[in-house]
């Protein structure tokens, strides 16, 4: 690599890294101040677990997720195999672009047009409040569905054809031939997109601000909520904790992406080796 690179490479890392860096450090300041660095303290983390309403906000986000998480991972993982099954080629193409459009279309133009259709239903069965718990997980589910889309579709189009077919040749029914021989072959993208979509539910906000009721706040909406008055750095002890549950997710996703390849390629050089057993 050259010097240009280099430097190059280490102002972009600076950049993107250094407001995480100063997040970490400042959370255990031990004075209020933003800018200045009175000494270490774990004061910051004490206040942040006497919050009750910020703690309440991050249980409330905490259980959308993961209900967000799990609803889109089984629908999401369902729809793969369906588009994956697809043999129209035109077909295959509009499911495609039906699936791209939540990813691309702007969030607050989903979160706007979401709310307008809540209130609209909720009219019409002459619900009492339009916009609650409900409302929310579905809007959550509506645009984490393409992210897991999007990573069990490559790991179907990988997965060699032939093992359903050999599993139902062998007497398993089709359901049991996808439970015990499709899913384990694609269980890394299962797995990747579930994490991806909790964290993307995780830190959504413009999409929630619009489709909650007022009963249920989640932890982006509490912090922006907090700004209108002063941010103290309990928050940045609460980013803090957030940031490295979110690495650790990242880690173990990257891990078990490493481990399904190599787990891949060690299967491939058997059925090489064993084809050219079979075939001197």
């Amino acid at each position: 690599m050259k010097p240009a690179s280099k430097v190059f490479t280490a102002l972009i890392m600076i950049f993107l890294f250094a407001p995480i860096v100063i997040l970490l450090v400042f959370s255990f300041n031990e004075a209020k101040s933003l800018s200045v660095f009175s000494g270490f303290s774990l004061y910051w983390y004490r206040e942040l677990f006497r919050d009750s309403e910020t703690l309440n906000a991050v249980k409330n986000t905490l259980v959308l997720a993961v209900c967000a998480a799990a609803i889109s991972t089984v629908m999401g993982t369902a729809a793969a195999v369906g588009i994956n099954k697809l043999r129209n080629r035109y077909l295959h193409a509009v499911m495609d672009t039906v699936t791209n459009i939540p990813m691309i279309n702007p969030e607050i133009i989903t979160g706007i047009s979401l709310m307008l259709m809540f209130v609209f239903v909720g009219r019409l069965f002459g619900a009492a409040t339009s916009l609650s718990f409900w409302t929310l997980l579905i809007a959550h589910v509506t645009f984490c569905l393409p992210y897991v889309i999007l990573q069990v579709l490559p790991k179907l189009q990988q997965m060699d054809k032939s093992l359903p077919e050999a599993a139902m040749d062998l007497g398993c029914t089709p359901l049991r031939a996808f439970l015990k021989v499709e899913i384990p072959e694609i269980l890394p993208g299962i797995v990747t997109g579930m994490i991806m979509a909790f964290t993307l539910s995780l830190d959504d906000f413009v999409i929630s601000y619009f489709t909650t009721g007022n009963g249920f706040q989640t932890l982006p909406i509490r912090i922006y909520n907090m700004t209108k008055k002063t941010v103290t750095p309990k928050m940045y002890a609460l980013a803090t904790i957030i940031f490295f549950v979110i690495l650790a997710l990242l880690l173990f996703s990257n891990l078990s992406d490493s481990d399904s390849s190599q787990t891949i390629q060690a299967a491939r050089q058997k059925r090489k080796k064993a084809k050219a057993q079979d075939h001197p």
